[in-house]
């Protein structure tokens, strides 16, 4: 399924300024549910700058007003301008993640050994003599690496990982582990944001009447007067 060009920033556009639900933003934006959450909720590593896909032509208005009207409704991306990507060599990081991709190797190579270096080369974008240096623990910087998870670094989305996690598994004839950190609550946080996005929206609108109207004039009645 295509995917915008920028899915976070335009995962955030969405949660800005739409009604559509966690679900649906994910499955458009091609990222788990727990990303779109963390950039609801301002969890985010860094804060977004949304990037408007309607204006990119990558949505229209009206899909996103039926995304609104049904929640099951799954988005159709509109055909855009022809995105160059990159098919060899290793993913480009951002200068500013490039210090942290030790500690996502670490990571993985602690928690998924079943991962073979090619797919780590492939995923965090580097190169097999960085993460056999790391696995022999004769990395120049060793005594500073700390593992810490790829996705909470920014260097992949956790669909990737999970993707990558399941081949591996599959591969090596493992049981693929599965995220349960939600199970069972899911909904029922999903719900709890999406009540809080309400009850602002609510305390923006009485606030703004009663900027627009002034104080609404106290209404007497008998008990009240005979009291004062």
């Amino acid at each position: 399924m295509a995917q915008p060009l920028m899915p976070h920033a335009t995962a955030s556009w969405l949660v800005d300024n739409t009604a559509l639900s966690f679900e649906q933003i994910a499955e458009f934006c091609g990222l788990h549910i727990l990303e779109v959450q963390a950039i609801a909720d301002d969890t985010a590593a860094t804060k977004l700058t949304g990037r408007d896909p309607v204006r990119a032509h990558e949505l229209t208005m009206d899909e996103i007003e039926k995304g609104q009207k049904d929640p099951n409704y799954r988005l159709v991306m509109s055909k855009g301008p022809d995105q160059i990507r990159r098919t060899k060599g290793p993913r480009y990081t951002p200068v500013s993640k490039r210090q942290d991709k030790p500690d996502g190797i670490a990571w993985i190579i602690r928690n998924h050994p079943e991962i073979s270096d090619g797919a780590i080369g492939k995923i965090i974008g580097t190169t097999r003599t960085t993460i056999q240096a790391i696995r022999e623990r004769s990395h120049w910087n060793i005594a500073n690496i700390i593992p810490k998870d790829p996705v909470t670094l920014g260097l992949c989305s956790q669909r990737e990982l999970d993707a990558l996690v399941a081949k591996a598994a599959k591969k090596a004839g493992l049981e693929a582990p599965t995220d349960s950190r939600m199970e069972g609550d899911r909904a029922a946080l999903i719900e709890e944001l999406r009540a809080e996005r309400d009850a602002a929206a609510r305390d923006a609108d009485a606030a703004l009447h009663a900027e627009e109207h002034g104080p609404q004039p106290t209404e007497h009645t008998a008990d009240s007067l005979f009291k004062k």
